[in-house]
């Protein structure tokens, strides 16, 4: 039971009418209350019927920050492909500026957040497959509940504007009201079948990765990242709150996170952050060359050090480290590294991994460095520039949010970032896949064909379509 205490949020609502009649323009207004423990999984569901198509979910591998997020109080999208972090970040600066703000609480990710991400590449040419999706979009949402640390917050924001009157009050208390009375039964009770399952042409795939070894070994390129498909076919509508579960229970170790975009919803269980800020702190992951776990502990002991001793793999994740390091010391007054690679190992594969930490200069911003950072060597290639362009030419795959920067941004300028890789689009009652592998320029057609099949797994076996 979930007991909301007489708040300040009437007496904002009403001084931000006032505050609008005299600008002439929306203003926000947005109050924090610390609320009894609420399965986050739950709040996302309890909005199924109110809120579907409006709702994200995000949870880090820690289990420290979980956020659910109901409703469209604000949006910020643009399909523009020049400057759109920059574009964003004043879009949201703007968005937030002379708002009214009940927060006495110094906690990251409550009060005004936007949650959202870009695509891979906003000039690659767009296909139906994203149609729902802007090349930038993040929503502001109208009720959020985030955890942090074991402790439950409500975030309730609204948008007030010149002409609203205090019946905005009741409306929003009602609303509020409703989505609490609706947690009491909130269910996942319609499980999907898979029918069918459509490999997107692998064959032309494989021909793909052949063009670009012998590329490889002729020209300036150092490594390419290559994607692919796989369409999944259900007897009916994919509920995100179940698949959501399945990974909740496969996949905790991972950036957990869905979020939907007029009836389409983008889901997945990332293992690779790309940047999280707190206060001055930056903390960011060189994550490149990964391996099969093994069925026993031996095997999976010697894949381990198979991945850990493969000069392929080495080389990949060593051009991930540099690049990541160089960013980090253009925007950091220091920059720590650990000396020895490490393994990070998740429920089906493992990873070489090398986390960063940094401090921020005076003037760095989170979306600075998404933009610094984006497409990391793991999931565009090098030279950057280059590889990004002959992915754009040679891979017939739309990416869209796949492989890009997901994530939140606090009014603060908190925020954390996943790389979202090990991810799919429910449409319906189908669901697309997504994987991909750094072609070099010993690479194998096959070897990389079996590695993104590998990487399927997550997504697919979340999905009902591998046995768990």
């Amino acid at each position: 039971m979930v007991t909301l205490t007489e708040t300040e949020l009437k007496e904002g609502i009403l001084e931000a009418i006032d505050r609008a009649k005299a600008l002439s323009k929306p203003i926000l207004v947005s109050e924090v209350q610390e609320i009894n423990h609420i399965d986050p999984l739950a709040f996302f569901t309890a909005g199924r019927e109110d809120f579907f198509g409006e709702r994200f979910f995000w949870k880090d591998p820690t289990d420290e920050t979980f956020i659910a997020g109901l409703g469209i109080c604000g949006q910020i999208q643009s399909d523009q492909a020049a400057g759109r972090f920059f574009h964003v970040e004043k879009e949201w600066e703007r968005f937030i500026q002379d708002a009214i703000i009940y927060n006495r609480f110094q906690v990251d990710g409550i009060g005004p957040m936007m949650f959202g991400g870009f695509s891979f590449d906003p000039i690659k040419k767009k296909s139906k497959l994203w149609a729902k999706f802007s090349d930038s979009l993040f929503h502001i949402p109208t009720f959020m509940y985030s955890e942090v640390q074991g402790k439950g917050y409500l975030t309730t924001n609204v948008l007030c504007t010149q002409h609203d009157d205090e019946s905005l009050i009741e409306v929003v208390q009602s609303e509020r009201q409703r989505l609490f009375d609706s947690l009491l039964n909130s269910q996942n009770n319609e499980v999907h079948q898979l029918i069918k399952e459509e490999e997107i042409q692998p064959e032309e795939w494989k021909e793909t990765v052949r063009t670009i070894v012998e590329e490889l070994k002729q020209g300036s390129l150092e490594k390419v990242v290559l994607a692919r498909e796989t369409r999944l076919f259900f007897d009916k509508k994919i509920q995100a709150e179940y698949v959501l579960s399945q990974l909740l229970k496969l996949q905790r170790e991972s950036f957990i996170f869905a979020f939907e975009s007029n009836g389409d919803c983008f889901i997945g269980a990332s293992p690779e952050r790309l940047i999280k800020m707190s206060g001055k702190s930056l903390f960011t992951t060189c994550l490149a060359g990964s391996i099969a776990r093994g069925k026993t502990e031996e095997e999976d002991k010697q894949f381990g050090e198979e991945l850990l001793n493969d000069p392929k793999n080495l080389i990949e994740h060593q051009y991930v480290v540099e690049m990541i390091k160089e960013a980090m010391e253009e925007t950091c007054e220091e920059v720590l590294l650990p000396e020895k690679t490490h393994l990070l190992k998740m429920r089906d594969i493992q990873h070489l991994y090398t986390p960063v930490i940094g401090k921020a200069k005076e003037d760095t911003s989170l979306l600075l460095l998404v933009d610094r950072l984006h497409p990391t060597p793991a999931l565009g290639g090098l030279p950057k520039q280059a590889a990004v362009e002959r992915i754009r030419e040679i891979e017939d795959l739309d990416r869209g949010f796949y492989g890009a920067p997901l994530g939140w941004l606090d009014y603060r300028g908190n925020g954390e970032f996943a790389v979202s890789i090990r991810s799919g689009l429910i449409q319906k009652d189908e669901a697309s896949i997504f994987a991909g592998c750094g072609v070099v320029k010993d690479s194998n057609p096959d070897s990389e064909y079996i590695e993104t099949k590998i990487k399927f797994r997550p997504m697919l076996t979340a999905l009902g379509g591998i046995n768990k």
